[in-house]
């Protein structure tokens, strides 16, 4: 017959939108047209898929050719559509039975001996997969990530001639099987870190409790050291969690199967502009703040980030969602990351070192704290000073606890408040506050006289309470008490570094 009809995917922001890929023969001069808002690399399918197809055997009908990819109003990029256009082709010509077309949906990019490569976004367009029945095709590659979403129903295929032999009913493509639980990652231990004894109970109190943290010190007193040790505190994605961070990661191509359920570690250089940031470009892609998702974002040297870089995490850290506008394309990406930062006290690192090495005019120094605003500042949970150690404490200290012990106390803290809110002390809105964080009459009062000594605005105000919620959890207590809530304002009261 001289048309077919083919499913498959595309890709818009996190969501997959089901995308028919019409191919239609028609008498007149040889061409090929392809329609349906396809972007360059879509347009070079043409070219692909006929190397692809002759090189295969088959015939590459000299017709005139529509390809038309539907809905017309969506967006197409990628190499994904070159496997449906070469099987709709075959088909529509009749070298192909188009009966079983209907039971699958495919991707997949092809290479002109007709070898089928991997492409992006295979997990977030098996999420998406209709669930009427439709096995999903895929190459080989990424079927293995895609089968992670639906077990038995991605079908694994190494060449567009493997396809061909699945649909005439010769040679059935295999289920892709989901790459074994990986092992667990090693992290960096914390008790490899010498001293810095209040560091690491506020490092603690961020991994308990989901909270952003900021270290301020001099050049090599820890700070990177520290923040490289937080992911190996926190416990093990649960199953939607480590799907959704392996959907968004697969968006980028950098989803590896033997990685998941493990927590996402991103650490961009302050070089980095805001869309590599937040996300964005002419089709949206997710940025580091996504890509870190239910993970760990750490902004090394802080302030040398440009400010409008810094000042677009604002929304995200509040909602745990960034949304890109274009002129022509809009997309949401989900952002719940935990931010751990990392700063000088001034622009050559020893203001305030009792060796009085620092040069820097007071000028410089104010200019350099100015690059991090107040809104920013005040949307950080956790500020704590990381001084120099001694070289005999790094000669003579004991090693401090392992990170096993820590991340024992961490995940029995977050199992409380699971079990008391289903969620992280740090993503409770304001009306749960006042439900799960109400100090007791001790507490509140001293929360009120650090509030007005202070000067806490409204949201500080609240990132209190979560915070000594948190360090009520960590020690196993009902109740918020005036020790936890002092331990709390402690960490909090030097947000703005001096």
């Amino acid at each position: 017959m001289p048309l077919a009809i083919v499913r498959s995917r595309g890709v818009d922001g996190l969501a997959a939108p089901a995308v028919a890929v019409e191919v239609h023969l028609a008498g007149g001069l040889p061409s090929v047209t392809l329609v349906g808002l396809p972007d360059t690399e879509v347009k070079e399918a043409r070219d692909r898929v006929r190397a692809a197809v002759v090189n295969s055997g088959f015939e590459f009908p000299a017709r005139r050719i529509t390809i038309n990819l539907a809905p017309a109003d969506l967006p197409k990029e990628s190499g994904r559509f070159d496997l449906p256009i070469a099987l709709g082709i075959l088909a529509a010509s009749g070298q192909l039975p188009a009966a079983r077309l209907d039971d699958h949906e495919f991707a997949g990019e092809l290479s002109l001996s007709g070898e089928l490569r991997p492409v992006r976004g295979a997990l977030a367009m098996a999420l998406a997969a209709d669930s009427g029945g439709r096995s999903f095709v895929l190459p080989a590659e990424s079927a293995a990530e895609a089968a992670l979403a639906r077990p038995g129903k991605v079908l694994a295929a190494g060449s567009l001639l493997a396809v061909c032999a699945h649909l005439r009913g010769e040679a059935p493509l295999p289920a892709a099987v989901a790459a074994p639980p990986a092992t667990p990652e090693t992290h960096p231990d914390l008790a490899d870190v010498r001293g810095q004894a209040q560091v690491k109970r506020a490092l603690e109190i961020a991994a308990a409790g989901g909270h952003s943290l900021l270290m301020s010190g001099p050049p090599g007193s820890g700070k990177s050291m520290l923040a490289a040790r937080l992911p190996g505190l926190l416990p093990p994605l649960a199953d939607d969690e480590a799907l959704e961070s392996a959907a968004i990661l697969s968006l980028a191509g950098q989803f590896r199967p033997a990685q998941f359920r493990a927590r996402s570690y991103r650490s961009p250089h302050h070089t980095a502009s805001a869309v590599a940031l937040v996300g964005g470009g002419g089709t949206p892609r997710p940025g580091e703040i996504s890509l870190a998702h239910h993970g760990v974002l750490f902004l090394d040297e802080l302030p040398e980030f440009d400010r409008r870089v810094l000042e677009s995490l604002r929304e995200p850290l509040e909602s745990g969602r960034i949304h890109i506008s274009r002129a022509a394309r809009q997309a949401e990406f989900p952002a719940r990351f935990q931010l751990v930062a990392a700063m000088n006290p001034c622009p050559c690192g020893h203001h305030g070192a009792p060796s009085g090495r620092c040069r820097c005019t007071p000028e410089q120094v104010a200019r350099y704290r100015g690059k991090l605003s107040g809104p920013l500042l005040d949307r950080i949970d956790l500020c704590v000073e990381v001084p120099a150690v001694p070289a005999e404490a790094l000669q003579h200290s004991p090693a401090g606890e392992p990170s096993q012990v820590v991340r024992a106390r961490v995940a029995a803290a977050l199992d409380r408040q699971r079990v008391r809110q289903g969620k992280s002390n740090a993503r409770l809105e304001s009306g749960e506050i006042d439900i799960h964080c109400r100090p007791d009459a001790a507490g509140a009062a001293l929360l009120a006289q650090a509030a007005a000594r202070l000067g806490l605005s409204a949201r500080a105000f609240h990132r209190v309470q979560k915070v000594a919620r948190t360090i009520a959890d960590l020690a196993g207590a009902d109740a918020i008490a005036a020790a936890h809530v002092a331990e709390a304002v402690q960490l909090r009261r030097q947000t703005a570094p001096e």
